[in-house]
């Protein structure tokens, strides 16, 4: 079966990057604004034209430093908050005293909300911090004392800032966390598939090489007592299994990374859906009898087939276990919504907690081969039976598949 590597990103941060990057390019507008309709109010008109120039060119020809976390680099950050702390320390050298006293806006105005934003995003809440405080410094020189106002606006851009950065690294904890929840679950139902291909093939060829060595005696029971041993080992492994660790990306706001292995399987199909009455056939025999529709029973390809191999799974534990002389049954009934297929055998039955047993041992015939299949395509298993009077395994499946191998 063919493998389909899927990458999946998640970043929480990246929205936040363009939020900043359209905040920068506003508040300079609006910064520039300010000044053009508060003109009268400065006595070096000259300073002011000069710093809102140097300020325009550096927020435009920035713009990419501020897409990613990768680009907004320590140096960029340090320059652009001493662009910001300069403007407020210039203000009281172009205008005049009415301006100040009035709590008039400084040269950068709220743009310098930006430069503190980035250190936020960039490095969380103690960055957030550390950038604020020059910023607060510089505001109190600005005004020459702490009046209300600037105290105000101090604090808000503190409080703001930090908060930000919280928020940040709470998200950035929680996309790990999600990431590797995600693939913990891609490698978890990898390993289901590979534990039911196994149980299917190898496992199944282990057991009756030790079945027929111990029956045969000699050298034969001595390679049926290996394979015995190495249908435990292979049991022990399948039942284990590894799970990788999650990478994350080196740009932070990339998020994090999770690679996905998945069957590539196509519902679309050449000759569109199966008719799961030819995939049936086979398993009849004079001990088996199929009872089927008269009509087709479509099913998506991997549906289809997955339901098959259960079918196929639940009659391999009939042979082994409901004795030599056991009969079974296949039922198929095409409901409107649903595909129903009961396997019935007169056998002994199973006895109490022995499904319990042999999931601890690594027997995975109906915790995987039956219901896991059942599971991933959005069906259920529910198997009965009663101490001595045969058993019945019901295995329902969605017309529209809702898991994973219904929906390529």
């Amino acid at each position: 079966m063919a493998k389909q590597v899927r990458v999946m990103r998640m970043s929480v941060e990246q929205p936040l990057w363009r939020a900043l990057t359209g905040y920068r390019v506003l508040t300079m507008l609006y910064a520039v604004g300010l000044f053009a309709t508060a003109y009268d109010e400065f006595d070096r008109p000259g300073i002011a034209i000069t710093y809102y120039v140097v300020l325009c060119v550096w927020t435009l020809a920035t713009l990419p430093r501020v897409q990613n976390a990768a680009a907004c680099t320590k140096r960029f950050l340090a320059v652009d908050l001493a662009i910001a702390v300069t403007g407020i320390v210039l203000t009281p050298l172009v205008v005049n005293d009415h301006h100040i006293d009035s709590g008039g806006p400084t040269l950068p105005s709220i743009w310098t909300a930006g430069s503190v934003l980035a250190f936020a995003i960039k490095g969380g809440w103690r960055w957030a911090a550390l950038a604020s405080t020059p910023v607060a410094a510089a505001n109190l020189i600005e005004r020459g004392h702490p009046a209300r106002d600037t105290v105000h606006n101090v604090i808000l851009v503190w409080v703001a800032s930090i908060a930000i950065g919280y928020v940040v690294e709470v998200a950035r904890a929680s996309e790990r966390t999600l990431a590797r929840a995600l693939e913990i679950e891609a490698a978890t139902r990898e390993r289901e598939r590979l534990a039911r291909d196994i149980h299917d093939s190898v496992l199944q060829v282990l057991a009756m090489v030790q079945r027929r060595g111990t029956v045969m005696g000699g050298e034969a029971a001595e390679l049926g007592r290996m394979a015995g041993e190495q249908e435990v080992a292979l049991r022990t492994l399948v039942s284990g299994g590894l799970t990788s660790v999650s990478r994350i990306s080196r740009d932070a706001a990339q998020g994090a990374v999770v690679h996905v292995v998945d069957d590539e399987r196509d519902d679309d199909e050449p000759g569109g859906p199966l008719d799961l009455r030819a995939l049936l056939a086979p398993y009849a025999s004079a001990k088996v009898s199929l009872i089927e529709p008269g009509a087709p029973v479509p099913l998506p390809p991997p549906a289809a087939r997955e339901l098959a191999a259960a079918v196929g799974a639940a009659l391999d534990n009939v042979h082994r276990h409901a004795g030599e002389y056991a009969r079974a049954w296949i039922l198929v009934e095409d409901e409107p919504d649903e595909v129903i297929v009961t396997v019935r055998d007169d056998g002994p039955g199973i006895p109490e907690g022995r499904l319990d047993q042999a999931e601890g041992e690594g027997r995975l015939g109906v915790a995987q081969s039956i219901r896991g299949r059942l599971r991933d395509l959005g069906g259920s298993a529910e198997l009965i039976s009663p101490p001595g009077q045969g058993t019945e395994v019901e295995l329902k499946i969605p017309k529209v598949s809702r898991g994973k191998a219904g929906q390529r």
